[in-house]
């Protein structure tokens, strides 16, 4: 394993409801990160299907508007199928350019969407995906909920990567899931902005002893549809999300960011041996846990609304012989 390597946050908007032409953005951050070094590189929440900055879907308390039921059908059809077309493109970004790339994405599975992260390898495979567990507030009326089975980390040549959406980020019990997993290269694609979220990135960073990529989005109402509807339109001049991304290492100092001034590509050098460095006083899943006093306790199976059980007949009584319960 490669214990230096370079890693990038893009800090980007998508355009919205127009995944074609977001994917060209994409691929020319990536490809500029890469130019920079870049081995790994983090998107925004988001990124591919678009987030709906500011939409009410036509809810209130005991009902919904059919303007709203249409605002739905248009978010629907603009999200991707995981794995799908849109996969495939990434994965190939990824292969073309030898990186690993991390990116938001709004899934369709059904009739519901999940806010997903995606995870790619630098030889263009597709490792996986989580699931956002906890929307938050108005996203629960768009978003379905995650469940314990997509909580990967994964273990790869440039260290264990896994990834963890926006506010999910203020769950502890979600954070100490994936420190006890070996999480090293934590990312946190998010759509928060406010001025207190690098903050909380560096909390992460020294309560994991772990790297953290938060890459978020710098968006204005120029990148969403002259007829989008939004309660929180500020007028073309103002960010509707005004980034904060930024690179964190395991002692808490920032590597590159935060960044509030607009889109960039911000590249910084990883040393996975300030890991152990970190470790040697705060490994708190280790030395600095107290399991007689504290457990946690996760359920990771995948859950389903319908089980089928199929009840085979043995086979002496499907040609005519006696059945034995």
């Amino acid at each position: 394993m490669n214990r230096k390597f370079k890693a990038a946050v893009v800090q980007s908007a998508a355009v919205a409801f127009d995944n074609e032409r977001t994917l060209l953005r994409m691929k020319e951050a990536a490809t500029q990160a890469r130019d920079q070094g870049a081995s790994l590189v983090v998107f925004p929440e988001a990124m591919l299907g678009t987030y709906p900055k500011g939409s009410t879907f036509g809810a209130y308390v005991g009902g919904r508007s059919m303007q709203g039921r249409d605002e739905f059908l248009r978010y629907h059809r603009n999200a991707i199928d995981v794995p799908g077309p849109y996969i495939d493109e990434l994965a190939v970004l990824a292969k073309d350019l030898g990186i690993y790339l991390v990116t938001g994405v709004i899934e369709r599975s059904g009739g519901t969407l999940y806010c997903t992260v995606v995870f790619f390898d630098d030889k263009g495979s597709f490792l996986g995906k989580h699931r956002k567990l906890m929307p938050t507030g108005s996203e629960r009326t768009v978003w379905g909920f995650g469940d314990g089975s997509t909580l990967p980390v994964y273990a790869t040549d440039i260290g264990k990567l896994g990834a963890v959406i926006c506010w999910e980020n203020y769950m502890p019990l979600l954070r100490t899931t994936m420190y006890s997993k070996g999480v090293e290269l934590y990312c946190a694609p998010t759509l928060a902005s406010a001025t207190t979220w690098p903050s909380s990135m560096q909390h992460i960073a020294i309560e994991g002893r772990c790297f953290v990529f938060s890459a978020n989005q710098y968006a204005t109402a120029a990148d969403y549809p002259q007829d989008y509807v939004s309660a929180a339109d500020t007028g073309s001049s103002e960010p509707l999300t005004a980034g904060g991304s930024c690179i964190v290492d395991p002692f808490g100092n920032f590597l590159a960011g935060p960044n509030f001034e607009g889109a960039a590509v911000m590249v910084a050098e990883i040393d996975l041996d300030n890991i152990i460095r970190g470790k040697y006083d705060l490994d708190v899943v280790g030395h600095y846990a107290r399991p007689d006093v504290f457990q946690l306790f996760v359920d990771e199976r995948a859950k389903h609304a319908v089980h089928s059980i199929v009840n085979e007949r043995p086979q002496a009584d499907q040609q005519g012989g006696k059945q034995f319960d």
